[in-house]
């Protein structure tokens, strides 16, 4: 596997709430902290207070050999509360796109969380470019990286939206 490849991550997670409650979830920058290992939060740009085609957000995150760094991204689709994807950096050469996607399923909903490598460079191109030999054993470890964060993203955000029906 090769970063010229765009490589993805998905996770997915069935959720006993409706899709509007799990979008706003989905969509809530600041509490993305409260359950990724990687993402410390994140906010809206511009005087947004959510997503729309254009609008810009900014996110803090942290890793173990990385440290901590801001990036800033667009809203790159919004259909809500069916599909929201930003791209991270440049949205014509974006560093990565992620994506949540809600389905109706029954009472709940299917929320699918996706990451794709690249185009652009990144923190893990420039790992790439200091050990090329190393590019395909890179990659399937940020791979495994990112589905272990998104798994505990959508555990907190399954948690969350089912917790709300308890209240």
């Amino acid at each position: 596997m090769r970063f010229a490849d765009r490589p993805e991550a998905v996770s997915e997670v069935r959720i006993d709430a409706p899709p509007e409650r799990v979008w706003a979830l989905c969509t809530d920058l600041p509490r993305m902290g409260e359950w990724s290992p990687e993402n410390l939060g994140g906010e809206w740009l511009d005087g947004a207070s959510g997503p729309a085609v254009g609008t810009r957000l900014r996110a803090r995150n942290r890793h173990p050999a990385a440290g901590e760094w801001e990036t800033v991204s667009v809203v790159v689709e919004c259909e809500a509360p069916r599909r929201f994807a930003w791209a991270v950096g440049d949205p014509e050469i974006p560093a990565a796109v992620w994506s949540f996607d809600l389905e109706p399923d029954g009472a709940g909903t299917r929320l699918r969380q996706r990451g794709a490598m690249g185009p652009g460079p990144s923190g893990t191109t420039a790992v790439i470019e200091q050990m090329p030999d190393k590019e395909e054993r890179i990659i399937t470890r940020r791979l495994q990286e990112w589905e272990a964060g998104m798994s505990a993203v959508l555990a907190g955000i399954k948690g969350a939206a089912e917790a709300a029906d308890s209240r």
